[in-house]
């Protein structure tokens, strides 16, 4: 059985089908497309809507990481700000400040100023390796944050905005929890679909080489610097529509949502779903979601602070790349080959 290699496409097996897609995944597929007829709205917006919501963001952050090997940490501010631009550009309670531009077109706007920010972010970052890039992406997130908080003329400063609602067309209301859930998988199947295409694109070779070796490739006559910097304008192409969905499903934008705990927390869900395959920041979502909802409830029912909440995930986050470096993912293909090695010896 063929092994993926952490970072690169994974190789087809006997039990994936022709295009390279495992059985498994179109029977993932199918229950998400039939979610709304399994679950209540609750689940629907607050547990699944959000998950991929996240799952997205964090998967902006895996190509970055995994096929680039940049761990950036500026990409939930490349999705606040989309969402603040929306916000900005559009309508929202904070009517001395929107512009009321109609939705088709502050929407596109937003996500190409989020492009650009992300790009710009980029173009500072790739300057620098290893800790360096993770320190100079920590230090934008940071200032953005403290910049939104203490701007309140064009950012609405510690309250943000309220009050931005997803757009009514076509005759369907898109923040109502079945249009809204399958507007959230719509696009987390649009980016996963745009991840696993362009890695195995001459762009993603190449980009994959440029982790492995830069200065062979650079011998090699390919643009590290440009070829980098093109990765974080992508990565931010994917984030920035994540961002507009998460200010629509909260009604609000506020610093909070680009501080540096939100920051923090989409680099552990992308670890801890695995770095190697587009799949697992959707996993890592998932499993935060699931203990943000319902361990946070539970803490508060014993009596004990909700901030506890925090040390479940810090002490789940170690625990996972402590025994595996790969996440979740990695984990369940160490187990996948333990239980059919003695299957494979018995058919010999």
């Amino acid at each position: 059985m063929a092994v993926a290699r952490p970072g690169l496409p994974a190789a087809t097996t006997a039990g994936e089908t022709a295009g390279g897609i495992p059985p498994s995944a179109w029977i993932t597929a199918l229950v998400l497309v039939i979610m709304p007829a399994l679950a209540s709205d609750f689940f629907l917006v607050q547990v699944f809507g959000w998950a991929l919501v996240l799952g997205t963001i964090a998967l902006s952050l895996q190509f970055l990481a995994g096929y680039g090997g940049m761990v950036s940490l500026v990409q939930m501010t490349v999705a606040g700000f989309a969402g603040y631009m929306v916000a900005i550009l559009g309508t929202s309670g904070l009517t001395q400040i929107s512009l009321g531009w109609p939705f088709w077109l502050a929407v596109p706007v937003a996500i190409l100023l989020a492009v650009l920010f992300g790009t710009l972010s980029g173009a500072l970052a790739v300057r620098t390796a290893g800790i360096y890039t993770i320190m100079i992406t920590l230090a934008i997130a940071a200032a953005f944050f403290y910049f939104t908080r203490q701007n309140e003329t064009v950012f609405g400063g510690f309250l943000g905005f309220n009050g931005v609602r997803a757009p009514v067309f076509w005759g369907i209301d898109w923040r109502s929890p079945v249009p809204f859930y399958y507007l959230c998988l719509g696009w987390a199947a649009i980016a996963w679909g745009l991840v696993v295409w362009v890695v195995r694109a001459p762009f993603g070779l190449a980009l994959q080489g440029i982790r492995d070796n830069p200065r062979r490739m650079a011998a090699l006559g390919f643009d590290v610097t440009a070829h980098r910097i093109a990765a974080y304008a992508f990565a931010a192409f994917l984030a920035a529509p994540a961002g507009i969905l998460l200010t629509w499903m909260n009604g609000q934008i506020a610093p909070g949502t680009v501080g540096i705990g939100p920051v923090i927390d989409i680099l552990v869900i992308a670890v801890v779903g695995g770095l190697g395959r587009p799949i697992g920041p959707f996993i890592g979502a998932l499993l935060y979601v699931l203990l943000r909802i319902f361990a946070l409830d539970a803490l508060v029912a014993l009596g004990l602070s909700g901030q506890r909440f925090q040390l479940l995930i810090g002490l789940g986050f170690l625990v996972t790349v402590l025994f595996s470096p790969d996440g979740i993912l990695g984990l369940w293909e160490r187990a996948r080959h333990r239980w059919s090695a003695p299957l494979n010896r018995g058919g010999r």
